[in-house]
C-alpha cells in the first residue's frame, strides 16, 4: 500500500476484515463490545489514519473514501462500522483544537478519539483551566478510545459565553457499564462520568466555534478548506456509509440463503421462483443503490466546495442532515424489505438478517440521522422558515 493509500486501497483493506467481522458478530452481541483481535485487526489496516491530519502520518481522505470504507466495514458488522465511524470524525474534530493539544492527542498511532456534544457537565474555572464533573451517556466507541470530547457548562461567569467542550482523557473518566441493547450492541456505547478532573485552557474550546467552522490549529487552518467544512458535513460522510453498507450486506446475505429454499406451505418448493421475492428483491436493491448514489452526490458537492473554497450556506448546512436522514430512510426500507422475505428461521442468531435489522434501526432513529427530523428540516426550509436547530 502506498503511503497515502487511494480509494480503492482502502476499501481492499476494509474488504479483508469482512470476513473477520463477520466471524466474531456473535461474540461481539454477547460481550457488548468489539473484541482485541478485530480492533487490532482494525489497527493494522490503516483505516484509523483516515481522518487524522496529515502531519501526524494520517490520511485526510475525502468523503466519498469514508463512505466506501464505512459501507465496506458494515458489510462485517455494523457495530465496528459504527466505531470506525465515530473515531472518524472525531479524529477530525480534534483536528480543531491547538498545535500543542494536537501533539499531545495524536503522539499515541492509530488514536482513537470519541465523545458527544450533549452538556450534561458542568465546568468550574479555576488556575490554568477548568475542572469538570458530570455524567455523559452514548460514548460510542470508549472502550477502546484514548480521548473523549466532552461538552459541559460552566457554572460561574463563564456561563454567559456558552458551553464549552473539551478533550479528556478516557483514562481520567468513570466507566458505567450500563450498554444493554437491542441495536448496535457491540458499540459499547456506555456512560461515563467525571468526577472534578481538571482540563487546562489549552483543551478548552468554546462549543459554539464547532458551528462556525472556526479551526484553533495554525498548522490545519492553512490547509484547503479540508478543516474548515462545518462539523455535521463530515459527520454526514462519516456516518452515512455504514447504512449502505449493512443494507448491501442485508441484501447479499438473503441471496446467500436463498438456494434450495422454498416458501412453506405454498406450493412454492423454490423461493427464488416466486414473483414476490422478485418484487421484493429488486425493491430492495433498488432502495440501495438510491441511498448510495445520493451519499456520493452530496460527498460530491462536499469535494467541489473544498476545491472552490466556498461557505456552505444555512441551506447546504441544512441539506447535509436531509441527506442524512435520506440515506438512512432508504436503507430502512430496504432492509425491512429483505427481512419480511427472509422467513421463520431468520430468527435465529447465526442469520444475520435480524441483527442487521435492528443495528440499521438504532442508527436510524439516531437524533442526528432521524428520517423525519430531517424531513421536518428539509420542509421547513422549501416553505421559507429558518431551520428549527443550531445543529448544523
Amino acid at each position: 500500500m502506498s503511503q497515502t493509500p487511494t480509494r480503492d486501497e482502502l476499501v481492499q483493506s476494509a474488504s479483508k476484515l469482512v470476513p473477520l467481522l463477520r466471524s466474531r458478530a456473535l461474540w461481539i452481541d454477547e460481550h457488548r463490545r468489539l473484541p482485541d483481535d478485530v480492533v487490532e485487526a482494525i489497527e493494522l489496516s490503516g483505516i484509523l489514519k483516515m481522518q487524522a491530519p496529515k502531519q501526524y502520518g494520517g490520511y485526510e481522505s475525502d468523503a466519498h473514501s469514508l463512505i466506501d470504507v464505512h459501507a465496506e466495514l458494515a458489510r462485517g458488522n455494523s457495530s465496528a462500522a459504527f466505531c470506525v465511524s465515530v473515531y472518524a470524525l472525531l479524529n477530525w474534530m480534534a483536528g480543531l483544537w491547538p498545535d500543542e493539544v494536537l501533539d499531545e492527542v495524536f503522539a499515541t498511532e492509530n488514536v482513537r478519539v470519541c465523545g458527544t456534544l450533549a452538556t450534561t457537565g458542568t465546568a468550574t474555572k479555576v488556575d490554568g483551566g477548568y475542572r469538570i464533573s458530570g455524567t455523559w451517556r452514548f460514548n460510542s466507541g470508549i472502550l477502546h478510545a484514548q480521548w473523549k470530547v466532552t461538552a459541559a457548562v460552566p457554572d460561574g461567569p463563564e456561563a454567559a459565553e456558552g458551553p464549552i467542550t473539551t478533550l479528556i482523557p478516557v483514562s481520567d473518566l468513570e466507566i458505567v457499564d450500563d450498554w444493554y441493547t437491542h441495536g448496535l450492541p457491540g458499540s459499547g456505547s456506555v456512560t461515563v462520568t467525571a468526577h472534578d478532573v481538571f482540563v487546562p485552557s489549552s483543551r478548552i474550546v468554546k462549543t459554539y466555534d464547532f458551528f462556525t467552522d472556526q479551526c484553533k490549529s495554525v498548522v490545519n487552518s492553512t490547509k484547503p478548506n479540508y478543516y474548515l467544512t462545518p462539523m455535521l458535513v463530515t459527520s454526514t460522510a462519516a456516518t452515512a456509509g455504514q447504512l449502505i453498507g449493512a443494507a448491501k450486506y442485508a441484501l447479499e446475505s438473503f441471496l446467500d440463503r436463498l438456494p434450495g429454499r422454498g416458501i412453506s406451505y405454498t406450493h412454492y418448493p423454490s423461493q427464488a421462483e416466486a414473483p414476490i421475492t422478485h418484487i421484493r428483491v429488486g425493491e430492495a436493491g433498488l432502495l440501495i443503490e438510491e441511498a448510495e448514489a445520493r451519499a456520493h452526490r452530496f460527498a460530491d458537492l462536499i469535494e467541489e466546495k473544498l476545491v472552490k473554497g466556498e461557505v456552505w450556506t444555512v441551506t447546504e448546512r441544512a441539506s447535509s442532515r436531509v441527506q442524512l436522514g435520506r440515506v438512512a430512510q432508504l436503507c430502512k426500507q430496504a432492509v425491512d424489505l429483505i427481512a419480511t422475505i427472509s422467513g421463520g428461521s431468520s430468527i435465529f442468531h447465526d442469520v444475520p438478517i435480524t441483527r442487521i435489522q435492528r443495528d440499521v434501526n438504532a442508527v436510524a432513529i439516531h437524533a442526528l440521522t432521524n428520517p423525519d427530523t430531517s424531513l421536518e428540516l428539509y420542509g421547513r426550509l422549501l416553505c421559507g422558515l429558518e431551520p428549527n436547530t443550531d445543529y448544523l
